[in-house]
């Protein structure tokens, strides 16, 4: 492992450029003790910016000033490990394209994940689109931008020694990026940009500019400020550029959290809360210390006419706003609006005086729906002369989307192909894959919580997967079934009776058995439906003609599906593949691919292919994917979950229109497929010991006996996401 140098520095040290740079007035340091080494890359192999020149030379004035070495180069050659461990930080100032191949690439994360600084400039987040792992290194891949103009900023941290200097907001003139996906949930966010400041802004009002986040052992930051050359000379965008260095290099420590994900993009289920003094826009207030309030301060200076804005909450779906104010003032009003502060007017509630500054109380009012795309929360504050009143905490109460049963939207891959001894089966059924010897050794890197169980315990195992699929969220279950007269196809009453005492319906998932032709499937069709079609647990979708669903799972390796046309007004039958010049015939598209989904290849032309033909799109996505106990030395791809990381990721580009293509359902890979990795099912939190077995400690920072239900909750987050989004685009 690279151990990086970290100098501990006085606030004052790690926070000044010197005289030289700073703006007229600001105070002088000497430089900071301990010279370290800075790599500039900016090879282009697209566009290229000219302000590259300039930003060569910033940084080698900024590097004298706090006593580091620049060395700059557009050789890619310089990306080995032995070159690579002599630099504290490897600047990407504005590259583009391929600029790396393979080897470099495998270096340069080697570099990072063993303690070296990355920092990203400009159009560092235009470079690399071939490799995945990068975009996770920068924080976001480029999308567009639109004309150079002004805009405003909101500074988010007020600590990093990237931002600390700057004011709440900040206007200035630059090329403003639109990212392909909102990396918020992955980084810790410094700027935002105020989209209603500027035009051409495609984030939906949460429009994260500068950040920063852990890379395992090393550090990461990136600014999509710096396309202009007069950026390169201004002492703010200095002063950003080198505590972005400073923190990368391991010079001074910065927090910009830990790596792991927290709750996850905008509201989760049942409400959503801030701190008020945590906002993102403003107009006249200021952050308030009272040692009483929650967090130690509040949203206060509130004068008739301000407002606040707050672009990580999204008011869409939310049927009550709760806030906690105090009042020595003369009290007022909060208006309750969407996208501006002039926005739609979703409710209003008054604040009456308290009787000291440090007196809360708690103020409620009921909400209107938001306009589907309406935008963000902001409050706008009205009364007479003089403070008003301040706002603490503030919270959106909203009723779960997904009805009772679970999202009849979202399908979970379900296998009932497990056996025991003692249970139906009769012998190990799937769990001495890889060799291994049940019940303590299995062919899975995680371990069930409920052990190797029988998929014929109904009573037992089922029934208690169907409690957990409602706890979920998800609607409905999408059985593995393998053919007529097979294992499977015998449990598969038992399942629906289970499924239906929970509110669960089954859709089928056509597996490649012996002898599958189109003609047979066509046939399976009108046998599953013959067998099971009156039960009241059997999938129907009403939004397209209550027709029962089929995934068919490896259909290209079938070239002829026309016998399907024969039952396309009684089944959706979805093709597994993005390539739609293969889903003729097919009702629906699929993946399945429990790794594809963390970079989505070919989903929005899938989606837009789909919804131009009248076809479902059910892109699937999975929480990880690892095999290595199941299939020993395998060489194929795996996908670690890192705390809920890969899932949430996934979730974020199956919803994201740009990314996702606006699915009809969503796919989960899987409930639990254990030899795969990828199950949602609760696995155990204390599994066999000396066996290596992973667990789901950690996601979305539980740990313990309550990390073994994570997945099922953030499964249940994401349903929720989703129904909200399709109430929206309705």
């Amino acid at each position: 492992m690279r151990t990086p140098r970290i100098r501990r520095l006085a606030c004052a040290v790690a926070l000044a450029l010197g005289a030289a740079f700073l703006s007229p007035g600001a105070p002088s340091v000497a430089a900071a003790a301990d010279p370290y080494q800075v790599l500039v890359f900016s090879k282009t192999a697209g566009f290229r910016h000219d302000s590259i020149p300039a930003g060569i030379t910033a940084i080698q004035q900024l590097g004298a000033v706090d006593d580091f070495t620049v060395t700059a180069t557009e050789d890619a050659t310089a990306f080995t490990p032995q070159n690579l461990a002599e630099y504290e930080a490897v600047v990407f100032l504005s590259t583009t394209g391929d600029v790396l191949d393979d080897t470099q690439q495998n270096a340069l994360k080697g570099y990072v994940d063993g303690g070296g600084g990355f920092v990203g400039v400009h159009a560092a987040a235009d470079t690399e689109y071939d490799w995945p792992e990068y975009e996770d290194l920068v924080g976001a891949w480029f999308k567009s931008h639109p004309a150079i103009q002004e805009a405003r900023l909101t500074t988010e941290d007020h600590v990093h020694p990237a931002t600390a200097h700057l004011d709440d907001t900040w206007t200035r003139t630059d090329e403003w990026y639109n990212y392909r996906s909102n990396p918020r949930e992955n980084v810790h966010v410094l700027q935002s940009l105020d989209e209603s400041s500027y035009s051409g802004g495609e984030m939906d009002g949460d429009h994260p500019i500068t950040w920063c986040h852990p890379q395992q052992d090393g550090r990461s930051f990136y600014t999509g400020l710096g396309h202009t050359i007069e950026s390169f000379a201004d002492p703010d965008f200095r002063q950003l550029l080198l505590g972005g260095i400073q923190y990368a290099a391991g010079a001074v420590e910065a927090d910009c959290g830990d790596g792991s994900p927290g709750p996850g993009p905008g509201p989760g289920p049942g409400g959503d809360s801030a701190e008020a003094e945590a906002y993102t826009s403003s107009s006249g207030v200021q952050i308030a210390p009272h040692a009483a309030a929650s967090g130690g301060a509040t949203l206060g200076y509130i004068d008739d006419g301000d407002w606040a804005g707050y672009a990580t909450l999204d008011p869409a779906g939310a049927t009550a706003f709760t806030a906690t104010v105090s009042s020595a003032g003369a009290g007022g009003t909060i208006e309750v609006r969407a996208g501006s502060a002039t926005g739609q007017l979703l409710g209003s509630v008054d604040v009456a005086p308290t009787g000291g500054w440090d007196t809360f109380t708690e103020v409620t009012t009921a909400l209107t729906a938001a306009a589907p795309g309406a935008g963000p929360l902001f409050l706008r504050f009205t009364g007479g002369a003089g403070a008003l009143f301040d706002v603490d905490r503030l919270t959106l109460t909203r009723a779960p989307a997904t009805e009772a049963g679970g999202s009849s939207n979202v399908h979970l891959f379900y296998y009932p192909w497990y056996g025991t001894p003692e249970g139906p089966a009769g012998s190990w059924r799937h769990w001495q894959q890889g060799g291994r010897t049940p019940p303590d050794s299995i062919g899975a890197d995680l371990y069930p919580k409920l052990g190797p169980y029988d998929s014929g315990d109904i009573a037992g195992a089922v029934d208690q997967h169907m409690e957990w699929v409602q706890r979920s969220g998800a609607g409905v279950i999408v059985y593995s079934w393998w053919g007529q007269g097979g294992y499977e196809d015998s449990l598969a009453g038992d399942v629906l009776d289970a499924a239906a005492r929970h509110g669960i319906e089954v859709a089928w998932h056509i597996e490649p058995y012996g002898g599958r032709t189109a003609a047979s499937v066509v046939d399976d069709i009108a046998y599953l439906e013959g067998k099971f079609g009156d039960h009241p647990a059997f999938y129907r979708d009403a939004a397209h003609g209550d027709r029962n669903a089929y995934y068919i799972f490896e259909s290209l390796k079938i070239q002829d599906w026309s016998a399907l046309d024969a039952v396309k007004d009684t089944a959706i039958v979805l093709a597994q593949t993005t390539d739609t010049t293969k889903v003729g015939h097919f009702g629906g598209i699929y993946t399945y691919d429990g790794i594809a989904g963390a970079t989505a290849p070919g989903w929005k032309q899938a989606g837009d292919y789909a919804k131009a033909n009248g076809l479902v799109w059910a892109p699937s996505v999975a929480p990880g994917y690892i095999d290595d106990r199941a299939v020993p030395g395998n060489t194929t791809p795996t996908l670690g979950r890192e705390d809920g990381a890969s899932y949430d990721l996934e979730w974020n580009n199956a919803l994201d229109p740009a990314i996702g293509g606006d699915p009809t359902w969503v796919s989960v890979t899987s409930f639990n497929e254990w030899h795969e990795g990828s199950s949602i099912e609760p696995a155990s939190s204390t599994p066999p010991r000396g066996h290596g077995y992973e667990t789901f400690e950690g996601a979305y920072g539980k740990t313990g006996e309550a990390a073994e239900t994570a997945y099922l909750d953030r499964t249940a987050y994401w349903a929720d996401r989703f129904e909200q989004q399709l109430r929206q685009r309705r």
